[in-house]
């Protein structure tokens, strides 16, 4: 089923992606496109029922103020103007202030009485609409898949399962970066409940020895990604056939890899640090769908509960929480410092409730005393935000007694630190991760 779409033309607003989940939660599909978009493009683009313009305080590159082809007002189809003042749109949101309650009607009026848009965008749609897209996409060519156990790769692997079944090889690669007994964990939970096609490759040294000295993050964020695509590509050699490579890449990390007129956050190991030499064809069954939407469509496929609302983890895995230049030991201070804070979340009741928690070891020391002798070491910086999208994120107010719970444990057991903090900083200004 084509799902009817509403079009955000991007002039610079920092709430594209909040206007676009608010659509997508009125049952109606919503993307954002950059300004400069051509008519023909957006003719293109399939059940277009509505355009809505959303200016912002970016809407200015080298000097000059942007806008959208003036053409777009002769289209036929109902535009709307949210930030952004023309007087040949029908509807301005302007118009309602700060009403949020108002913003919210006038938008789902847009949607359903200006645009006319039916309701038929929901995960047993996509996930048929997908089905049949990847069967098409592959006939009955092999597509490899990394696995790392996340939220993103489980629910790509349970989709491709049921379009392509056998076809699908899984491989899940220890680059060293993983949480503690998480690949342990993902051995067991893929081969035996999901019955995929399962190959495990460590690559721990290989990795680490790539990422020795390396302190930029942008530029290890790279590092890992060019390297996974190089395991991928070996691994495809000695299993023969392969012609698509499986990636979890959803709708926030398109969006956050920047377009013209939304800056770029940080690069995205599934979108900026693929290599050029790049010989697979990729498969992204879930780059339409926010976090959200992820988790629901893990659902609607059958995956367990506790898989589906499994913590989220970067892609680079714990190179991006190792800050800095990684080293062996103060990688392993973020693993068993990450160990504590989730046993003790769990232990609390926190797990459920908290949408992302975990630690960082940054590559600084600080005086402090042990053993009645003054030591030298790591502090740990514990994060725990909330969220819906993973656009915009709120701080946990983790309640004191566990905090210090947690506090004595890392001083006690892992080695080399002498300081526990915990990041109050809301996204924005700062993002979910460190680096």
């Amino acid at each position: 089923m084509k799902q009817d779409m509403i079009v955000i033309l991007d002039l610079g607003s920092h709430e594209n992606t909040v206007l676009a989940r608010a659509i997508r939660a009125l049952g109606v599909y919503s993307e954002i496109y950059p300004h400069d978009i051509t008519v023909e493009e957006l003719k293109a683009l399939p059940n277009v029922k509505g355009i809505i313009i959303n200016g912002g305080p970016n809407n200015v590159i080298d000097g000059v103020a942007i806008d959208v082809n003036p053409a777009i007002y002769s289209l036929g189809i109902p535009v709307m103007a949210a930030g952004h003042d023309k007087a040949t749109c029908a509807v301005k949101l302007a118009e309602f202030a700060d009403d949020i309650e108002a913003i919210k009607a006038a938008v789902k009026s847009f949607v359903f009485d200006t645009c006319k848009a039916e309701a038929n965008w929901n995960m047993t749609n996509f996930v048929n609409d997908q089905i049949e897209l990847i069967k098409r996409q592959v006939g009955d060519k092999k597509v490899l898949l990394a696995l790392s156990g996340g939220v993103d790769s489980s629910v790509v692997a349970a989709l491709l399962l049921k379009a392509i079944g056998d076809n699908l090889v899984c491989v899940h690669v220890n680059h060293g970066l993983m949480r503690k007994g998480e690949s342990e964990d993902v051995v067991e939970v893929f081969s035996n409940q999901l019955k995929a096609n399962l190959v495990y490759v460590d690559v721990t040294d290989r990795f680490l020895n790539k990422l020795a000295g390396v302190e930029d993050p942008e530029q290890k964020r790279k590092i890992i990604g060019g390297e996974f695509i190089r395991v991928f590509e070996e691994e495809a050699r000695k299993l023969n056939g392969i012609d698509f490579l499986g990636q979890g890449t959803i709708y926030p990390d398109i969006v956050e890899s920047g377009t013209k007129t939304a800056k770029m956050v940080k690069s995205h190991h599934n979108v900026g640090g693929l290599p050029e030499d790049l010989k697979f064809q990729l498969v992204e069954p879930l780059r339409q769908l926010f976090k959200d939407e992820v988790r629901a469509c893990g659902l609607e496929l059958g995956l367990p509960y506790e898989m589906v609302y499994r913590q989220p983890f970067p892609g680079p895995g714990l190179g991006v929480r190792c800050l800095g230049a990684i080293t062996r030991d103060r990688l392993e201070a973020v693993r068993e410092s990450d160990a504590i804070l989730r046993e003790e979340f769990q232990i609390a009741g926190l797990d459920k409730k908290v949408w992302q928690y975990f630690t960082v070891v940054p590559d600084f020391k600080s005086v402090g005393v042990r053993d009645n002798a003054r030591s030298f070491d790591w502090p740990v910086i514990i994060r725990a935000v909330n969220t819906v999208d993973a656009m915009t994120a709120t701080i946990e107010p983790v309640e004191w007694p566990i905090l210090m719970k947690i506090t004595d444990r890392i001083l006690k057991e892992v080695k080399n630190v002498n300081r526990v903090c915990y990041d109050m900083s809301p996204k924005p200004n700062a993002t979910i991760e460190w680096e």
